[in-house]
């Protein structure tokens, strides 16, 4: 039974406080009326991998559709954590009530190589009509609800930043995190050592780890390293409001999401940030090539748009070359857009572009700028 808005979801005697007012989002469960809804289980996802050419799509779309999906955090499912996300959340003072029904049956029927695959649950894929090799897919966030109170952060299998020196026994350590609501604002809250207070608190700000089109490939990649076709590329940015844009490889984009998260700061340390199950709203625009290069020029790799800024992205398993790659992407980006001289392009960059390290842990490092529209407000642009 879901428990209602302003229950308690927690286990009797539990010191963990209960957010009040924020309902359990069970699979079909307060979905709006007349919404194409897209649920998470066993049929609609896959686990460690994510969709490639050959997969038939879960869902077919047209060009400018909104979808309602579900999406479901890997922490909780996973072998190290039991793969049992009932009693490992109960272990944390939380009630059957308040662990997610799909959650459970992923972990319980889902097939994953614990071996060879990786962590992810990505729901999808969706099939965008209209779209063709060469066009832009444009995935616009209109949404994003927590389905649970509670998210968990997690150190494993040697990773990190800091390999060979954390965690120190070698072991996962998984740390929960309940939110609450302090001084009207959402927030996870933390202890400054174990079973203490939780008098250490940050905002959240929840985003889509995982965003991505099929590539052009019979093989179904892994679902670590992030590509030209996006994935998991972990950019914090990609809150309420904003769009990533992603070269579409295959007839139809194949988008799937996934790897929810309540929040992450830059570089995401640890290995993973605050992850918890997400109901995201999203958009899909299928952009043809002619509008994309007039507005964009050639678009190798993931590209997100902010009300503030336009976010080029730079990928690759050498941090130093992920960052040079950003920047190649950056200049291109600002000659095509603004037909800046290269030299100048530079110059701006270096003088007013910050270039943030979005995530050095997933095999893949990622690298992004952020160039200020504002910047460019008197430059001549008819294209918006």
């Amino acid at each position: 039974m879901t428990p209602a808005p302003g229950s308690n979801v927690f286990g009797r005697g539990s010191d963990v406080p209960a957010f009040a007012d924020l309902p359990i989002l069970q699979p079909g469960e307060r979905v709006p009326d007349g919404a194409t809804y897209l649920p998470a289980g066993p049929g609609t996802i896959l686990w460690g991998r994510l969709p490639c050419a050959t997969d038939a799509p879960v869902l077919t779309i047209r060009s400018g559709d909104s979808v309602v999906i579900d999406t479901v955090s890997h922490e909780g499912l996973l072998p190290d954590q039991g793969q049992d996300p009932a009693a490992f959340f109960a272990g944390h003072g939380v009630a059957e009530g308040a662990v997610l029904r799909d959650a459970m049956a992923i972990a319980a029927e889902s097939p994953r190589d614990a071996a060879a695959d990786g962590p992810h649950v990505v729901t999808g894929p969706i099939r965008v009509e209209g779209a063709r090799p060469g066009d832009l897919l444009r995935i616009t966030v209109l949404r994003l609800e927590p389905r649970v109170p509670y998210g968990v952060i997690s150190n494993r299998h040697g990773r990190g930043a800091v390999p060979g020196e954390l965690p120190r026994s070698g072991a996962t350590v998984s740390v929960f995190a309940p939110v609450e609501r302090r001084d009207g604002r959402l927030v996870g809250a933390l202890p400054r050592v174990e079973g203490g207070p939780r008098d250490v608190t940050f905002p959240l700000a929840p985003f889509l780890g995982t965003m991505g089109v099929a590539p052009a490939t019979g093989e179904r990649p892994h679902s670590v390293p992030p590509g030209d076709y996006g994935g998991n590329i972990d950019i914090k940015l990609l809150v309420e409001g904003t769009q990533l844009h992603l070269p579409v490889q295959v007839d139809g984009a194949l988008a799937y999401v996934g790897d929810p998260h309540f929040a992450q700061g830059d570089g995401e340390v640890a290995l993973t940030a605050l992850e918890a199950s997400l109901r995201a709203t999203l958009r899909f625009d299928v952009v043809p090539r002619a509008e994309a290069l007039a507005a964009f020029g050639e678009v190798a790799g993931p590209l997100v748009r902010t009300p503030e800024y336009l976010v080029p992205t730079g990928l690759d398993a050498d941090l130093g070359e992920a960052m040079r790659k950003a920047v190649r992407a950056a200049i291109a980006l600002i000659q095509a857009r603004w037909g800046m001289d290269e030299h100048l392009a530079y110059a701006y960059l270096s003088a007013a572009t910050d270039f943030d390290i979005s995530q050095v842990v997933d095999i893949v490092s990622g690298v992004h700028a952020r160039i200020r529209l504002s910047d460019f407000e008197e430059a001549p642009d008819d294209r918006d």
